[in-house]
This record gives structure tokens, C-alpha cells and sequence, in this order.
């Protein structure tokens, strides 16, 4: 018989897949005997039969009740007993971290006679009805599907009716009250009555749970941080602790170093007498966690160790949520904490000087995605016309955005999907607001701590966040904001969010570069000691990976400029210099004077003109990566990119002609050689190899220009290292003719200029059949480059540009893709190609050089991908190169290195 549900005793954090990961760290808590509410864990697999089905397990009932009853004779009471029941809370976890996408019901057992036994002596009376209240709330929403903004509806309507600021000054009347009115509520929307019988609230609190992992906040979620759809949730029964029993009991989040920056030490919030979905949701604002240490000493200090232990013991920094009970202080959960990218690095590196973790287990807990969160620029505030402050609050979430408010979800997304930036205001955000932080460039919010749910999912993402702006109030109604001053800022108003600072400003604040970026721009030179903490924490990583990876990282770069800066970011060598990029502008008559010219010597004259103006680009490339490979692919653009638009022509020249005009000779010349030329699908037409072997001359003119240089640059002490790539071979035929020409040019310039050249000779992969047919075509190749971006396209046979717009978003909702093949590479077919390429390619020539020069090549996973295919190096472009290089030294470390999830 398949297990189903596991006592804590039975579990341990290796089980997150089985258990959750909420499940595997409360036995792992128990396992080291810290205080930890008995309970038990409904397993992942029992979700996904449920999923599957639309039933649990037949088994999972009566392993239920096993469990349960064990948990009723170890605690002496039972559940939904008259007097002092048992109370159950029922908690999702699934094995990643999904704060707040998925239901929790707490207060399991209660019902219309249990609750007069919870609440049977004066001083606990209103604590029974609270609880009431908020089981009612939570099953009916949860469970039964009401809509939980009624619910908030009611309770704002009686904290009017009383003028007070929160539920917590709502006495036992008002509490009594609120349950029968929440009750009315479900019978109206669902016809049903809430239910009475305790088991059955287990039992359904349990099925909703699975279900909730369906749900579209969490399916939302999982796509936003690529979270497999099939892994299915935990479910942890456990018995109720109370936080709200009065002054000397309450709920918090503490972290074991601050989240934001990553600094040593305890921080967290704190609420007096409230339950943990109190501290998440921002109802109330919370008081630092230091505060605690005057409120109850013995408890804060007791905290204290079980942090040290935790930390010690998961070698990271662990988020943890506890409460206290009457004095009593009770361990409830325990996760490694989710941070943001400065205090990604800063703890790595803090943990290995701890020496609690090696050097090489720090790189693995630091990403490219939070590398290149880092070298966002950030608010120049030296400006005297600054905008005005109209917003203080926590710095929940480092960085710097700028955006039109907007005060809901919906309008966040639509505005975001019309090309605007925004930044979503809330009182707190829900769960349900999902959607839009997703949009927003920043959440912003006038409750809640670092801890709180936009805290917590902002900083999770990436998104900007300040929380807690008490000076502000929010009215989604009128959807405006007032400050403490009187300022009201209605929607569309354009701010600026300073998350590390806390601080909103009127209008767009200039932005400055990061400390970060700088660092890069110096050359990524040792820091002295003046530098911020994080640019040596980033200095530190960089040369960590350095030394590990094994890969090489180059830069797609088409200038002297680019290609000094993607060496200054730490390039080794340019994989990818488009030299169509350097016919456009003025330049752009010269093609066209190629392409229609009518005779040998006409064209010969235009190339003549191009020759010395790509030798004089080629040469400043050249300079720029002295003593690096340069390789230059010869011109890939589809034809019509050099030619005037057909319909804008011949408008131009029926205009003429309708006034009585003689239209240009240039004009007609061009519409009949653009009518010639025209193609359906431009893409898949005359360029590339194709291109150079039906236009005479062309080829031999970007070659010589090339060797030339390269003349040049030894004549002048230097030390070119040039690479000649032709783009888009299909057939090995095609390379062979293109090499006779490109060896019989530099064999001519070399011996005109007694320099001898030595300019190796490779191809693009970037056609199915070049990938299958790759150990004939390394013939003639002294390296291939997989071009990614048309191999994906031809591979999956459509166009980027057209796809994206029309179909992708469908796509990705329906789990069609998981990532755009565009960002990340596709493995199953794309990948494939590649290691078939590979193989084959150097099965026929051992010593081929292979690398990649699509923008997959900055793409840290696909860059992880390229490590195990064999490349031997990758290129992207100059801004990504940090984030590559800290990629390669990741993918080289032994599995045994991978480190906890930032």
C-alpha cells in the first residue's frame, strides 16, 4: 500500500519532493527537537492523484485517521470536542517555495459548540470567536469559493461603524456578529451551510488545498519562476497554536540576516496578539522584530539560538515563522529564506568566510539573473529639482523603477501590455494581486513589513517594493492615494519607487549607473577598500568563476566601441562582428550601387568604394581585442534590407508620374531591381552563403578588407587574430566553394604585403540540415558557431517576430512552452541539433572549435546547457558577458556544490 501521509517523526528536509517543502522542514525541525506543533504531511503524490483523478487516494481517508487519532491521544483532546477542542491548521506546501499562492485554512474544528467551549472563561472569549471568525472566513473563501473580498467587505463595514483602524479592536460582539453574517454570506453565494461537522472540514480543507494548486494565482506563479506543473502540493495538518491570546502572545517572520542586503543578524517582524496570516497579509503594521526583546526577553532569546541552529545546521540563511502562545514560543515553519540579488552575493560570501560552506558552494548560490539585477542603473538623486518625497516606507525591495500609478491588477496588466510602466499601490496586495506585481515595475503599499506579502513575492521576483507607507492613504475607489500633507496622487501620476531607500518621489527621477556597472566599465579590477560591500562580494564571485569555468565567454560586438567595452566586461574575444551592421547609414548607397549594378566593372567600382571603409572598421575591431580572436561573419542579411520598401517606391514614382514628372532614373532602377529581387519569405531567401556565391565579387571584398586590416594591425606591432565565418551553409558544397574563394584572397594579399596570414575559417550553424549533415561540412571548417536564433526558428518553423506577437503568450499559458525558445534554449530540439553537431563535426575533424553566438549565449541556463553539450566557448552581447562569465565558472562546479536557491 502506497503511503499517503507521514508523522514529522518520519520525515526529514531530503523528502521536500514527497513532503513539501514546508513538510520536509517541519520534520526536519522535530527532528532536532525544536518546538514544533505535532502534525503530520498529506504527500505530493497523494495532490497529484487528486489532480488526475479529480478523487484522493481511496487509501489516503483511513491513513487520515490514523494520524489523526495518534495526534488526538498524544494532545488529550479530540477534535470538535465541546469543551477545549483540538484545533487543526491545514497548510499547502509544495517542494519550491510559493509564498501565499496557495490556500491555508487555520482553526479546524471549531463549530456553533465548540467555539462556546474554546471561549468557556471571560478572558478567552473573545479569542473562541476571533478563531471562529477566522475559520469561517478562510474555509468560505478557500473551500467553499466565495469571493474573500465580501468577507473583507463586512469586517471594513463594522470597523467604520466602530471608527477603529484594524479587526483587532472589534470586541466579542462584533466578532459574534461578524461569524453569523459570514455564515449568512456562504449560504447566499453557495446554497450550502457552513459546516459543522469537524471531519468533514478536514476533509475538505484537504481536497481544496490540492486543488488550490490548480489555481490561477498559483498557475500564474509557477510560469512566472518556471515552476513545473506537474510536482503538485503538500498539505501539513498541525495543531493550533494561538498568537492571539492577548499582550503576551503573538506571531512573526524573522530571517537569520536581513533579506534586502544580506546583513548579519536577526530581522523580522513581530504582531502582539495575532496569528502568522496577520504578519503575511499586512493588516495590521507589524514592529521590528528587535522589539520583541522588550516585549517578551525569554522568548526572543530562546528565538535567537533556534535561528543560530537552523542557520548552522542549513548552511544558508533560512526565513523562519513563529508563534507565541501565552509566553511559549513555537517553531512553525523554517525555509531557505528568498533574498534579493545584493544579498545573494553578500550572504554567499559571508557564509564561506564563516567557513560554514566552501568557496565554490558561494558560487553556486549566486545566479546570472541576480548578477544582472545588480548592474540596473539606480536613482540620481544629486539633482536640486528632484521630485518631491510624497512616500516613506520600508525598503522591502532594492532598486530603482519609474511608472504611472495604478491601483488594481487588471488596469496594472493593461496598461503594461499597451507598452506603459507602471507601479501597483495598494493598502497590502493578496495573493490575487499577482498578475499585477508581475506587470508593475514596483508595488508599493501602505501596510505591511519586510515580511509581508508584497515584501516577500517583490523581492522574490525582482520587482521593486516599499512597504508600510504609513503617511500614505489608499483609496482604490476614487484610485488615488493622499500623503500625511494632503497631496493627493491620482492613477496614471508618474513616480518613482526607491526601493533601497524606502522612499516614492513625484515624476521620473534621472537614473545613474549602478556601483556594479561601474566596476564592470573600470575593466573589473580588484576593488580597494573604499568600494561598496557589494561591488567586492561581485569581485569576489567573478574571479571564483573565472578560475572554475571552462568555457570561454566572447562577445557579439559590430564596433571598435563595442568591442572595447565587452573586453573592458571581460570578454575573451568577439564571437560574432555582423558586418551587414556596417553597411547601413551612408553606406547604404553603396549596396544598393552593388546590388544593381549591370556590368562586372560597375560592380567592381562600387565594391572598390565599400573595401576601404570595412578594412578601416575591421581594423579598429581588430585593435580593440589585440592579441583575442575576432570572428567576422561574412554579410547575412536578407536581401531586402538593403533595397527601398516596393510599396514606398512605387508610390513615389506614380506621384511623379501623375503630376507630368519624369521619375528619377535611380528611382525606376531600383523598383525593377527591388520587383526582380522581391521575395515572399525574405528570410529563408538570397542571404548568406547563398548571397556571396551568386554576387560576383562580394565575398572577396569583405575578405580582403579583412586581411588587410589584419595586415595592418601586425605592420603596426599588433596582434590580430581574425576568423572568417560564412553564415547559413546548408550543404557542405556550399562551404567548399566559399573557402576556395576566401583561401585564394588571403593568399593574395599576403603575398602582396609579405605578411603571412593564417585567418582560420568557420561556418555558422544555423539550418537543421547543417546541424545533420555537420561531420561532411567540418571538412572544410576550422570551427562551426551554432547561430541559435535562426536555428530555433528553423527548427520550430516560424518567425520570431511573428510568433512572439501572435501566439507565444497562448503558448505559455498553456504550458505549450515552459521558457520562449528564444531565451532559453529549446533542448529537446534545438539542443538536440547541437549535440548532433557536435559529435558529428568533430568525429571528422577532432581539433573544430565550437561555440555558440546566439543570444542563448547570455542566457545563464542555456549557458549551463552549452557547458555539458562540449562547446567550447559562447558570445553574446557586451552587457551580458559578466553574466555569462559567472554562468560558466556555475556550470563547471561538481554536482556535489549546488547550493540552496536564491
Amino acid at each position: 500500500m502506497t503511503t499517503y501521509v507521514y508523522g514529522f517523526s518520519q520525515g526529514r528536509r531530503e523528502m521536500a519532493g514527497l513532503l513539501g517543502g514546508k513538510g520536509a522542514n517541519l520534520a526536519e525541525m522535530a527532528r532536532m527537537g525544536l518546538p514544533v506543533p505535532p502534525g503530520f504531511t498529506v504527500t505530493t503524490e497523494a495532490c497529484r492523484v487528486f489532480l488526475a483523478t479529480g478523487e484522493p487516494p481511496p487509501e489516503l481517508e483511513d491513513q487520515l485517521a490514523r494520524h489523526l487519532a495518534a495526534l488526538e491521544r498524544a494532545a488529550g483532546k479530540r477534535l470538535g470536542q465541546v469543551d477545549d477542542p483540538l484545533l487543526l491548521s491545514v497548510r499547502s506546501g509544495a517542494r519550491f517555495s510559493m509564498p501565499g499562492m496557495m490556500d491555508t485554512i487555520l482553526d479546524i474544528g471549531l463549530n456553533d459548540l465548540s467555539v462556546l467551549g474554546l471561549g468557556k472563561t471571560p478572558e478567552r472569549e473573545r479569542f473562541a470567536w476571533d478563531s471562529y471568525r477566522r475559520l469561517v472566513q478562510m474555509f468560505g473563501s478557500a473551500v467553499m469559493g466565495v469571493d474573500s473580498a465580501l468577507f473583507e467587505a463586512l469586517i471594513g463595514g463594522l470597523e467604520r461603524q466602530h471608527t477603529v483602524a484594524d479587526d483587532s479592536r472589534l470586541d466579542t460582539v462584533d466578532l459574534i456578529r461578524l461569524v453569523e453574517a459570514f455564515k449568512d454570506l456562504i449560504a447566499e453565494r453557495t446554497g450550502e451551510e457552513f459546516p459543522q461537522d469537524p471531519s468533514e472540514q478536514l476533509r475538505r480543507a484537504v481536497l481544496a488545498v490540492f486543488a488550490s494548486w490548480d489555481g490561477e494565482r498559483a498557475r500564474i506563479y509557477r510560469r512566472r519562476e518556471h515552476i513545473p506543473d506537474d510536482l503538485g502540493t503538500a498539505v501539513s495538518i498541525q495543531t493550533m497554536v494561538f498568537g492571539n491570546l492577548g499582550p503576551d502572545s503573538g506571531s512573526g517572520v524573522a530571517f537569520t540576516r536581513d533579506p534586502a542586503t544580506g546583513r548579519p543578524g536577526a530581522y523580522g517582524d513581530y504582531l502582539p496578539n495575532a496569528q502568522g496570516e496577520d504578519v503575511v497579509a499586512g493588516v495590521r503594521n507589524t514592529v521590528p522584530l528587535r522589539q520583541l526583546a522588550e516585549l517578551d526577553p525569554g522568548s526572543y532569546k530562546e528565538l535567537c539560538a533556534h535561528m543560530d541552529r537552523l542557520e548552522a545546521h542549513y548552511q544558508d540563511m533560512c526565513d523562519i515563522e513563529f508563534t507565541i502562545e501565552r509566553g511559549k514560543l513555537w517553531m512553525l515553519q523554517t525555509r531557505v529564506g528568498k533574498r534579493t540579488a545584493q544579498a545573494a552575493f553578500a550572504v554567499a560570501a559571508q557564509l564561506a568566510d564563516e567557513g560554514l560552506i566552501s568557496p565554490q558552494e558561494a558560487l553556486a548560490r549566486v545566479d546570472g539573473d541576480a548578477l544582472a539585477h545588480l548592474m540596473f542603473p539606480r536613482f540620481d538623486t544629486s539633482d536640486p529639482d528632484v521630485g518631491a518625497v510624497v512616500a516613506r516606507g520600508v525598503p522591502a525591495s532594492p532598486g530603482a523603477a519609474v511608472g504611472a500609478v495604478v491601483f488594481d491588477s487588471a488596469e496594472a496588466v493593461r496598461r503594461d501590455g499597451a507598452g506603459e510602466q507602471v507601479v501597483l499601490v495598494r493598502q497590502e496586495t493578496t495573493p490575487d494581486d499577482l498578475p499585477g506585481m508581475i506587470a508593475a515595475q514596483a508595488v508599493l503599499t501602505a501596510r505591511g513589513g519586510k515580511t509581508s506579502h508584497a515584501a516577500v513575492v517583490a523581492r522574490g521576483m525582482g520587482k521593486v517594493c516599499v512597504c508600510g507607507a504609513q503617511g500614505i492613504t489608499v483609496d482604490p475607489v476614487e484610485r488615488s492615494f493622499t500623503t500625511a500633507d494632503g497631496v493627493t496622487v491620482t492613477e496614471g501620476t508618474v513616480v518613482s519607487v526607491d526601493g533601497t531607500e524606502g522612499v516614492v518621489r513625484l515624476g521620473a527621477v534621472p537614473l545613474a549607473e549602478s556601483e556594479v556597472m561601474r566596476y564592470f566599465e573600470a575593466g573589473g579590477r580588484a576593488p580597494d577598500g573604499e568600494a561598496q560591500q557589494v561591488v567586492r562580494d561581485v569581485h569576489r564571485m567573478m574571479a571564483l568563476a573565472d578560475s572554475a569555468r571552462r568555457l570561454e565567454v566572447r562577445a557579439n560586438a559590430d564596433t571598435p566601441e563595442d568591442a572595447a567595452r565587452a573586453r573592458r566586461f571581460g570578454a575573451r574575444g568577439i564571437g560574432l562582428c555582423r558586418t551587414e551592421h556596417m553597411f547601413l547609414g551612408d553606406r547604404r548607397p553603396l549596396v544598393e550601387a552593388v546590388i544593381l549594378a549591370d556590368s562586372a566593372a560597375g560592380r567592381t567600382q562600387a565594391l572598390a568604394a565599400l573595401l576601404p571603409l570595412q578594412r578601416q572598421d575591421f581594423t579598429g575591431i581588430l585593435e580593440a581585442m589585440d592579441g583575442l580572436p575576432v570572428t567576422v561573419r561574412l554579410l547575412d542579411p536578407p536581401l531586402h534590407e538593403f533595397l527601398p520598401d516596393r510599396t514606398e517606391l512605387a508610390v513615389r514614382i506614380a506621384r511623379q508620374e501623375a503630376v507630368g514628372r519624369t521619375p528619377a532614373a535611380r528611382d525606376r532602377a531600383l523598383l525593377s531591381a527591388v520587383e526582380r529581387m522581391h521575395e515572399e519569405n525574405p528570410m529563408l531567401g538570397l542571404r548568406g552563403v547563398r548571397l556571396g556565391l551568386v554576387a560576383p565579387g562580394l565575398v572577396a571584398m569583405q575578405v580582403r578588407a579583412l586581411a588587410e586590416a589584419v595586415v595592418a594591425r601586425r605592420q603596426a606591432g599588433g596582434d590580430p587574430r581574425a576568423e572568417i565565418m560564412v553564415p547559413l551553409v546548408g550543404a557542405a558544397e556550399e562551404l567548399h566553394l566559399v573557402r576556395n574563394e576566401v583561401d585564394a584572397v588571403l593568399a593574395d594579399v599576403a603575398r602582396e604585403s609579405g605578411v603571412p596570414l593564417d585567418c582560420p575559417v568557420g561556418t555558422m550553424i544555423e539550418l537543421p540540415r547543417a546541424a545533420l549533415t555537420a561531420g561532411r561540412i567540418a571538412r572544410d571548417a576550422h570551427f562551426f558557431s551554432f547561430g541559435t536564433n535562426d536555428l530555433t526558428q528553423t527548427t520550430w518553423g516560424f518567425s520570431r517576430d511573428d510568433a512572439e506577437a501572435a501566439f507565444f503568450p497562448a503558448y505559455l499559458d498553456r504550458g505549450v512552452f515552459e521558457r520562449s525558445p528564444f531565451e532559453t534554449i529549446d533542448r529537446e530540439g534545438v539542443g538536440r541539433l547541437v549535440e548532433i553537431a557536435v559529435a558529428e563535426g568533430r568525429a571528422s575533424r577532432p581539433d573544430l572549435t565550437v561555440g555558440v553566438c546566439g543570444e542563448h549565449g547570455g542566457d545563464p541556463a542555456s549557458v549551463h546547457f552549452f557547458h555539458a553539450a562540449g562547446l567550447d566557448y559562447v558570445s553574446c552581447s557586451p552587457l551580458r558577458v559578466p553574466v555569462a562569465r559567472l554562468e560558466a565558472g556555475r556550470a563547471a562546479l561538481p554536482p556535489s556544490s549546488a547550493g540552496s536557491s536564491t
